[in-house]
């Protein structure tokens, strides 16, 4: 899962959900619904979901078992469900 994670996710260059442009300095999140990268407009959207708190406790659950990477690693997968990023860095 890491390599596809930062080969094909990392630096996306449009939204999943809405299909907006990413630049490289574009800040993107991973949807804890999909996995695929969103644009910020859509994680808030995300974020409103009624069931947006269960669905994110469970994946966070299972993406540290599925990847054994601890949370607080701010290069790991499972962290960019929640913290922006951006290709370059």
């Amino acid at each position: 899962m890491k390599d596809q994670w930062e080969h094909e996710l990392s630096c996306a260059v449009a939204c999943s959900r809405c299909n907006a442009k990413l630049a490289a300095r574009d800040q993107r999140i991973l949807s804890v619904f999909d996995h695929q990268p969103i644009c910020l407009t859509c994680k808030q959207t995300e974020e409103k979901r009624p069931d947006y708190a269960d669905v994110s406790k469970h994946m966070i659950g299972t993406c540290m078992m599925e990847t054994e990477v601890m949370y607080g690693d701010p290069g790991g997968y499972c962290y960019f469900h929640f913290y922006p990023f951006t290709c370059d860095g």
